[in-house]
C-alpha cells in the first residue's frame, strides 16, 4: 500500500470532513505538524474538535486554525501562549475541555490500544471530576476517563521509512506517539524518509502499523520562548 505522498494537501485528500475530531501531536511549538496544519487551514474544513496539549501560538501552528475560526472545541492541557485562544474561550466562541497532561496523553494512548476508558486519581475532588463516574479501589477514589478515538491524527516525526516506521527526535517524542496511535487515519510529516530496512528496529519509536500516509518537508522550527543568558566573562 502506498504511504508516501508528495504534499500535505495530497496526504489529506479524501480524509477531511466538517465536524471531525483531530488528534494533533507536539508540545508548544516542539514537534508540531506545521505543514499538515497549514493544509487544514487551506482546505477550509470547519467545526473541528482538536485534541492537543495546547493550540500553538498566535499566527503559527494550531493558532492558525483558531484565527480562521475552523475550530469549535479544543481538548487541551495548556492555553497560556495563545491570546486568540484565550479571547475566544472567554468570549464563549470556543468550547474547551481541560485535561491534565498525563490524562490527555493516556486517553490517546488508551484509544490506540483499543481501551475505551480507564480510572485515574488525577483530578479527583476537582472540577475535572465533575460529571464523571467515580469508583473506589483499595479505599481510594478514582475517576473514569474515556479514550480519545480521533477521526484523524496529524503528527511530526524526525525520520520514517516508506512503511511508516517512525523515529522521533528528543522532546518531539512527546504527544506525537499517542496522538498517532489514536487516529482512525494517521498522517505524518517527517524531516527525512529513509530507505526501507535502514532504521535500527531497536530505535523505532512507533511501528508503521499505525501510520497511513507520510510526507517529507522543510520545517520552520520556531522557538516558542527564546531565553538567553550573558556570556560568562573570561
Amino acid at each position: 500500500m502506498k504511504k508516501v505522498y508528495g504534499t500535505a494537501a495530497e496526504a489529506l485528500d479524501g480524509v477531511l470532513f466538517d465536524g471531525m475530531l483531530i488528534a494533533s501531536g507536539g508540545f508548544g511549538l516542539c514537534g508540531i505538524p506545521e505543514l499538515l496544519i497549514d493544509a487544514l487551514v487551506e482546505s477550509g474544513v470547519k467545526d473541528l474538535t482538536v485534541a492537543s496539549n495546547n493550540a500553538g501560538v498566535d499566527g503559527f501552528g494550531l493558532g492558525k486554525l483558531l484565527e480562521t475560526k475552523q475550530v469549535k472545541k479544543m481538548m487541551s492541557s495548556y492555553v497560556g501562549e495563545n491570546a486568540e485562544f484565550m479571547r475566544q474561550y472567554l468570549s464563549g466562541e470556543l468550547e474547551l475541555e481541560f485535561n491534565p497532561q498525563g490524562t490527555l496523553a493516556e486517553r490517546m494512548r488508551a484509544a490506540g490500544c483499543g481501551i475505551p476508558g480507564f480510572y485515574t486519581k488525577t483530578g479527583v475532588g476537582t472540577q475535572i471530576a465533575e460529571g464523571k463516574e467515580v469508583k473506589t479501589f483499595n479505599g481510594e477514589d478514582y475517576i473514569l476517563e474515556e479514550g480519545i478515538f480521533a477521526d484523524l491524527a496529524i503528527v511530526k516525526a524526525w525520520k520514517a521509512d516508506d512503511t511508516g516506521n517512525l523515529v522521533f527526535r528528543k522532546t518531539a517524542r512527546n504527544f506525537n506517539p499517542p496522538a498517532a496511535m489514536c487516529g482512525k487515519v494517521c498522517v505524518v510529516e517527517v524531516e527525512e524518509i529513509v530507505e526501507r530496512g535502514s532504521l535500527d528496529p531497536d530505535h523505532i519509536h512507533l511501528p508503521g502499523i499505525y501510520v497511513h500516509r507520510i510526507i517529507q518537508g522543510d520545517h520552520e522550527k520556531r522557538i516558542e520562548q527564546r531565553t538567553v543568558r550573558k556570556r560568562e566573562e573570561a
